[in-house]
């Protein structure tokens, strides 16, 4: 026997014996245990439940690679397609409908256009309420009509009303009346050429009559059923009695009151 194999032998000798050694589980026991397994049901029931509700949204959004319901991202741009709501302001480029489709633009009170430079600011607008469409800038467009069956009236309630062409402006009313009014004055003006009015019968209403200076011939003025039509320095017109030579030298002094 070798002198290490000697001393292990001593050495395993002296060391005290335990007899009935107590042996301690490791582990959770009892209502831990319980309550573990409890909460780990818990925790795949959560799970389960919230990969239910995302296949659910998924479904019902109409997720796909290409967008999400009506909405599809192509490489022109955002593409939206059938009855869309927004509850905030929408920013966008250019809207346009489909081909041989109308672009409907619906809300319960006015639908408001703006239109702004770089700097932010307002260019032009355009509203559309129960009365009809307001402009708030100049607007450009070939064509002007209203709805069939219904009126089209252009109107500017506290500016002038200006249309302007290279090429001329033609207003039109193929079956019915066509009519201009103003609070103040009617302006027909051409620098170049000639206001041509071409009717069957043109009537001029509401002109002041002048009478003659001559009481003698004044108590027949009231009977006087022909006029002589008559035109100021300044371009107003009135009438005067018709008589065998021109009486509009020897009637009231209306130009002068003008």
């Amino acid at each position: 026997m070798t002198r290490e194999q000697y001393i292990l032998a001593t050495q395993q000798n002296n060391l005290p014996r335990t007899e009935n050694a107590q042996l301690y589980p490791v582990g959770i026991y009892g209502w831990r245990k319980r309550c573990l397994y409890f909460f780990v049901l818990l925790l795949l029931v959560t799970m389960i439940v919230n990969l239910a509700m995302t296949i659910w949204i998924l479904k019902v959004m109409n997720f796909t690679v290409d967008g999400m319901g009506n909405l599809r991202v192509t490489k022109k741009g955002i593409r939206l397609e059938g009855i869309s709501e927004f509850l905030l302001p929408l920013y966008v480029k250019e809207i346009h409908s489909r081909k041989d489709s109308p672009l409907v633009l619906q809300s319960d009170r006015n639908v408001t256009v703006n239109a702004r430079n770089h700097m932010g600011q307002l260019t032009g607008q355009l509203t559309v309420g129960t009365e009809g469409a307001v402009f708030g800038h100049s607007v450009e467009t070939p064509h002007v009509r209203a709805e069939p069956s219904q009126d089209l009236r252009l109107e500017s309630p506290t500016r002038s009303l200006i249309m302007e062409a290279p090429r001329g402006v033609q207003v039109s009313a193929a079956a019915g009346d066509f009519k201009a009014t103003c609070r103040k004055e009617l302006h027909l003006q051409s620098t170049e050429g000639e206001i041509f009015l071409n009717a069957d019968t043109i009537r001029l209403g509401n002109l002041p009559t002048g009478s003659y200076s001559s009481s003698s011939t004044s108590s027949s003025t009231s009977r006087q059923t022909v006029y002589e039509l008559c035109v100021c320095p300044n371009g107003k017109l009135y009438l005067s009695p018709a008589g065998v030579g021109s009486t509009c030298q020897s009637s009231s002094n209306i130009c002068l009151w003008s």
